[in-house]
């Protein structure tokens, strides 16, 4: 769960917090929204998602030193490694891509098994360091208080992701087809456009996605053994809150699910680890579909 940053001076009870829930609400958000389109565009429930954070997130204490340039590089490892395991992802599937999820999930949940324990093994079993640049690893005053300056630069780039990540999909034209291959992939297909090759590639950036989101959330989710299963439980009840498909709603789910846990460290200390299933509870009782507006969907056989 995420901790309230550290604060020099007096503090007001709900601000940070508050601050925390945004920074840990859009790394969510940037985590998760690989898996909307698994799931929107691919139709395939991946079970091994967090396994790609994870592994921006080891690259990340690897490669990090305190300095820019180990920061773009660890980036640029990162991305590029997820990206290349959801690749490899995507050719894993290939025999199951047609058949029902719970087949695809227990292929994937073996495969994040699996490429947990080659992390483990690989970086040991213990939780690591992560070396932030030195300028950006102290504090800085918001409204009166002193605030890590690197979660507000994080909230700047996950915001600049977000409104690239919509760009991307609904105004170039391999956000076009990925639209078209969710409403009727046989009609890709007749204009000479291979379904099986849009699915490859949603893996790959879904991968991509989760990689940057692990290299530049490390600080605050960092890599351990569990980061891998935190990190999938929580896409999945973002995903879930904000509706199978609907990136618009990730997003705010995204955000809810930040501020619950950040929060209501803050109101409700012995409550809070079970506020957020609560919450879920109660969306799934009521059948709720995140709130009203329209950002984009992408749902199996529906429509953007």
């Amino acid at each position: 769960m995420l901790q309230a940053a550290r604060v020099l001076g007096p503090v007001d009870p709900y601000l940070i917090p508050a601050l925390d829930g945004v920074a840990y609400g859009l790394l969510l958000f940037v985590a998760a929204s690989g898996l909307v389109f698994c799931f929107g565009v691919a139709n395939i429930l991946n079970l091994a998602h967090g396994l790609l954070y994870a592994i921006g997130a080891y690259l990340a204490a690897a490669l990090l030193d305190g300095g820019w340039g180990s920061l773009l590089l660890a980036l640029g490892v990162g991305t590029l490694a997820a990206a290349g395991a959801g690749g490899l992802l995507a050719g894993l599937l290939a025999p199951v891509a047609r058949r029902d999820h719970l087949t695809q999930a227990l292929l994937t949940f073996g495969v994040a098994l699996a490429g947990g324990a080659l992390l483990v093994t690989a970086f040991g079993p213990d939780s690591l360091p992560v070396r932030i640049p030195a300028a950006l690893d102290r504090s800085v005053e918001v409204a009166g208080h002193r605030y890590a300056a690197y979660r507000l630069v994080f909230i700047g780039v996950a915001a600049l992701i977000a409104v690239l990540l919509w760009l991307a999909v609904a105004k170039t034209r391999a956000g076009m087809l990925v639209r078209a291959a969710v409403d009727d992939a046989d009609m890709v297909a007749c204009l000479g456009v291979n379904p099986a090759r849009i699915r490859l590639g949603v893996l790959g950036a879904a991968g991509a996605l989760a990689g940057a989101a692990g290299v530049l959330g490390a600080p605050i989710i960092g890599p351990a053994p569990t980061t891998g299963d935190t990190v999938l439980l929580l896409s999945l009840v973002v995903v879930v809150l904000g509706g199978l498909g609907s990136v618009q709603g990730t997003l705010l789910a995204a955000l809810a699910v930040g501020e619950i846990q950040s929060l209501g460290v803050a109101l409700a200390p012995t409550a809070a680890p079970f506020l957020l299933f609560a919450a879920m509870a109660l969306v799934l009782a009521v059948r709720a579909r995140g709130l009203p507006g329209r950002f984009l969907r992408l749902r199996p056989g529906g429509s953007t």
